[in-house]
């Protein structure tokens, strides 16, 4: 099967004519949609949330600002993966900050003192006893 070199013939309300300056696809609307939608899953991970709810808002703020200015389509699925992503991104900082905090606790560091001189499973049941009663009160 051999193509011709010849272009094809026909009418023009037949061809299609990529125009200069036609609007070309948003990847960058479609990342940030994808990418929030990881991070809003993954919002309990450090890289879940953090990583890919930062990459979502910065690509969807681009990807809106592109189509804002008409360089390309699909606004609405970039500020959608925008706020998805700063959704992800919060919620993850939320909880890494508590996590801090509880790791930089006088309670944890008493449990985590415990524990290392606790010879036996016992004594290290003993430890978390203390550590929630600690933590409850």
């Amino acid at each position: 099967m051999s193509f011709s070199q010849q272009p094809p013939t026909g009418n023009d309300s037949t061809r299609t004519y990529a125009e200069p300056g036609a609007r070309r696809g948003n990847g960058l609307a479609v990342a940030a949609l994808v990418l929030g939608i990881l991070a809003v899953l993954l919002f309990w991970t450090v890289v879940g949330g953090l990583v890919l709810g930062l990459l979502a808002l910065v690509f969807g703020i681009v990807g809106a600002r592109r189509a804002r200015g008409g360089r390309a389509p699909h606004g609405t699925m970039a500020v959608v993966g925008a706020v998805l992503g700063a959704l992800g991104l919060i919620v993850s900082a939320v909880i890494v900050a508590i996590g801090a905090s509880v790791l930089d606790s006088d309670e944890f560091k008493d449990f985590d003192d415990c524990v290392r001189h606790a010879d036996t499973q016992s004594e290290r049941d003993a430890c978390a006893e203390d550590f929630n009663r600690d933590i409850n009160n």
